[in-house]
This record gives structure tokens, C-alpha cells and sequence, in this order.
């Protein structure tokens, strides 16, 4: 299973990635830096690729989610509500396609703050 560690000033995560066009994909730009924006309890940041909406593709996740925001072309990582949440559930601007789950306790991205330069690499 491919992984990516995901590194900002104030902490780093790694994710598991399942396999797919979107994860080859994104495994084809790294190394890459960007800078945050943050959601709610969402942080996102645009990487240099495209992609297709892709079957399965999701609005409504789990904590830790990995996703790829089409529209956006940016990479989504939620860990609680966003503005759009109806209750306690993460809710992403769109149906986004899900790539994988972040190891341990996604609420470490409270750290990542807007401007943030992050680093992505695949491990």
C-alpha cells in the first residue's frame, strides 16, 4: 500500500493510500510543497494535477479521511466539521474522491494553520 507523509510547521502525518488513478496521480508530482488553507476542522492545499470524479467518490467522510478535491485540485483532510457539517460529521465542500486514511489522530491537523507551507512526499 503506497503512503505519503504530509509535513507542516507545527506537525506531520502519514497516510495510507489505497490504489487508484487518482493516487497514481498524485504519487507522479512528488515531492511537492503548497501552501494550507484551512475549513472548519479541514485542511486542504492545491497540488499540480488533475483528476477525474472517480466512482465512489464521497461528500460525506470519516475523520482522517484522505481526499482529492477535483474542482479544486487540491488534496482534503478532514478531521471534524466544516461550515457545511449537519451534526458532528465531516463534510466536504463536494463529492471528493477518497484516497485513504491518515495514520493515528487526524486532530494533530488543529496545528496547521492558513499560509502554512506543507510538504508532501510519498514514504
Amino acid at each position: 500500500m503506497p503512503g505519503i507523509r504530509i509535513t507542516w510547521p507545527g506537525g506531520s502525518v502519514i497516510a495510507d493510500l489505497e490504489p487508484g488513478p487518482t493516487t497514481e496521480r498524485l504519487l507522479a508530482v512528488l515531492p511537492c510543497t503548497s501552501d494550507i488553507n484551512t475549513w472548519g476542522e479541514e485542511v486542504y492545499f492545491p497540488l499540480p494535477l488533475r483528476a477525474a470524479l472517480e466512482p465512489g467518490a464521497q461528500q460525506v467522510v470519516s475523520p482522517g479521511a484522505v481526499c482529492f478535491w477535483v474542482d479544486g485540485s487540491a488534496l482534503a483532510l478532514p478531521w471534524g466539521r466544516t461550515p457545511i457539517s449537519q451534526g458532528n460529521e465531516c463534510r466536504l465542500v463536494c463529492a471528493c474522491n477518497v484516497l485513504g486514511r491518515l495514520r493515528g489522530d487526524p486532530s494533530v491537523l488543529k496545528t496547521a494553520r492558513d499560509g502554512d507551507t506543507v510538504n508532501i512526499e510519498a514514504v
